[in-house]
């Protein structure tokens, strides 16, 4: 395995629609691998091809092995090829997202609070997962990717980490309550 440079913002292929994976074979496995050490040397929970400069439908989520914060997920590795989002909540929730191509900086995002998506594995067998809360927002996120989305195209805010936005005196009150 081998760890990949992460492409930045600003790249192009970030921007890119990605391609279908045809070809289930060793170069695939490879990406695979690479992605998963890629995504732990940089201290990520998700990775889409993109961001190693592959033009492809491959993303890996793993989120902490911390089953009270993370649910019954955590730790579980998800290898995803081809996903497409079956369903989604109607209910969302807004959360800080960051990303491994942004490095310094996060934002608040909406999601939805739980996503059904269909991929397929590294061989090319079908799939479906189930997921709920902060797994379901790394799956769209990274699905986002593939479609050359990025999270500062769905919030209003940046920030760099540790400088967070101060809170509105009327909302900081709400909050409160």
């Amino acid at each position: 395995m081998t760890v990949r440079e992460v492409v930045l913002v600003g790249n192009d292929i970030l921007r890119e629609k990605a391609r279908r994976v045809r070809d289930f074979d060793q170069n695939l496995h490879e990406l695979l691998d690479d992605m998963l050490e890629t995504m732990h040397e940089y201290g990520g929970v998700g990775l889409a091809a993109p961001q190693v400069g592959v033009s492809e439908r491959v993303i890996v989520i793993q989120l902490p092995d911390n089953e009270e914060d993370y649910g019954p997920m955590a730790g579980q590795l998800f290898e995803v090829v081809n996903p497409e989002v079956v369903k989604e909540a109607r209910e969302t929730v807004e959360g800080v997202e960051g990303c491994l191509s942004i490095p310094g900086y996060v934002g608040n995002v909406e999601r939805s609070t739980a996503v059904i998506v269909r991929a397929q594995d590294r061989d090319g067998t079908e799939y479906r997962v189930k997921a709920y809360d902060w797994l379901a927002r790394v799956f769209l996120h990274e699905i986002d990717h593939l479609h050359g989305i990025l999270y500062i195209d769905r919030t209003e805010q940046i920030w760099e980490v540790g400088k967070e936005p101060e809170i509105e005196e009327g909302a900081a009150e709400a909050e409160g309550k």
